[in-house]
Parts: structure tokens; sequence; C-alpha cells
């Protein structure tokens, strides 16, 4: 697996690089072909704490964590713990998909310096899915809602994560 480690308004050592490319090779045994994988990780600092955000992109699905610690290593150890408990939590859902699945990417992310304005704006490309697989790619991207093309209706929905931890789902007529 190639880790591009960069650190946002930190210095990224070559210790702490080693680190999590030591820790994140006891992945390669959950994922096919790890050689042509690429996980992407970014290093922040927030006042005392320090936030590791790991994202990998594969075939069928993108996992996605973030964990903020006082220590970086334990930031590291516990962003790595949920990551693999993610893939073994989802592994046949996430296996049966790379055989039907295209890919899934983020074709453009802007940033926007005005204040009291948009401050992210991403153009995705949406795929055709049920909402079992919406809420599994949801919740392996660790966010609140996913936007998806419902396979039945081929128009857009979005399910989301409502705070009694039951799910949503908006669909256009």
């Amino acid at each position: 697996m190639e880790i591009i480690v960069r650190g946002d308004k930190v210095k990224v050592t070559e210790a702490m690089k080693n680190y999590i490319q030591e820790k994140m090779d006891k992945l390669n045994k959950y994922l096919d072909s790890s050689e042509t994988i690429h996980a992407n990780v970014v290093v922040k600092i927030r006042n005392v704490n320090q936030i590791v955000e790991i994202t990998i992109p594969l075939k069928s699905c993108i996992l996605r964590t973030e964990e903020t610690q006082e220590d970086f290593y334990k930031a590291v150890d516990k962003a790595l713990d949920k990551l693999e408990r993610q893939i073994r939590k989802n592994r046949t859902k996430i296996q049966k998909q790379t055989k039907i699945k295209k890919d899934f990417h983020i074709e453009k992310i802007e940033e926007i310096e005005e204040k009291n304005k948009i401050a992210k704006r991403k153009k995705i490309s949406v795929k055709p899915m049920n909402e079992e697989e919406a809420i599994l790619q949801m919740e392996l991207l660790d966010h609140d809602f996913y936007m998806y093309i419902d396979e039945e209706t081929n128009k857009p929905a979005v399910v989301y994560k409502r705070k009694n931890n039951d799910y949503g789902l908006i669909t256009s007529e």
C-alpha cells in the first residue's frame, strides 16, 4: 500500500511517517492487491490536540476515519483500530460490492477563503445503488449523510443519520 502523509500546518517528521507506515502495514492482510492501493494520511494540530485523518479509496468504497488525541501516536493507533474494525465488520459487504460496482471518486475540491460563505465545495460523481449500499458507504466514510442515485427510480437520493442513530432518506419526486 502506498501511503501519502502530509501535514496541515504541521511538519511531519520521518519518525512520524515511519510509525504510520509500520502501523498501516497490518491493514494489508485485509485488502486485496494492496500494492495498488493509495492511502492518504493528513496530520493536523488544533490547540493541544493532534488530529489524524486516514482515507483509503477502494474500488467499491472509501474507508475513512479521523481521530483526535493529545498524543500523535495514540491518535494514529486509535484511527487504525477504527479502520480495522470497519474493514472486519463490513468485509463481506465490501467484497460483494467490489465485484459489481464502479469506482466512486471525488472529482474536484475547491477551498474558498471568504468568511460567512461556503467554506468548501465538492463535486462528486454519484453512482446507482440501493439504500443498504448507501448506508454502508456513509458508515465507511464516517459521514452523517450520503448522496447517491437510487437504482430503482434512477433519481438522486440522500441517506442520513438521525440523532437517535436511525437512518433517514430524502428522495426527489
